[in-house]
Order: structure tokens, then C-alpha cells, then sequence
């Protein structure tokens, strides 16, 4: 498979709309023949879950995982504001 600006452009709009993954803050990224994704999601499983699904859509292209973690937890301190 090839990739190009469409391959690009349908794995950016099916991690938008795909209702399991809904998610907006991935980038997909070209490099030659390969893909890497970017940007930061809740949990392990979430990302896991998005790079499972990107290989789906593209088998056979390498797909490279630069995803991060952001920990979505209530504050443990009282903010003061002045």
C-alpha cells in the first residue's frame, strides 16, 4: 500500500469520527513509505487502541508510535488564587 495524502487524510478523519476512538489530538505524519503518530491521549489502552487501528487501515506500512501520556487526574492541592 501506498501511503500518500489521502491514506493521510482517511486515518486522520476515521481517528476524528471512528466512535471508539473519537480522537482529535493525533497528528498523522508522512515519512516516505512510513507513518508516524503524535500527540498525547489518556491512557496506555487509548493509545494501544489507536495504533491497533491505524495498522488496520494500513497494513504493511510501518507505523511509528510517538503518542504520549497525559494523566487526566483531579488536583491533589487546593490552587490558592490571589
Amino acid at each position: 500500500m501506498t501511503v500518500d495524502e489521502y491514506t493521510e487524510a482517511e486515518i486522520q478523519r476515521v481517528l476524528t469520527e471512528d466512535v471508539d476512538i473519537a480522537e482529535q489530538g493525533i497528528t498523522v505524519v508522512r515519512r516516505e513509505h512510513a507513518l508516524i503518530l503524535c500527540g498525547e491521549v489518556e491512557s496506555e489502552h487509548r493509545r494501544d487502541e489507536v495504533v491497533r487501528r491505524v495498522r488496520e487501515l494500513v497494513p504493511g506500512v510501518p507505523v511509528t508510535c510517538d503518542i504520549g501520556i497525559i494523566r487526566a487526574q483531579a488536583p491533589s492541592e487546593v490552587e490558592e488564587l490571589s
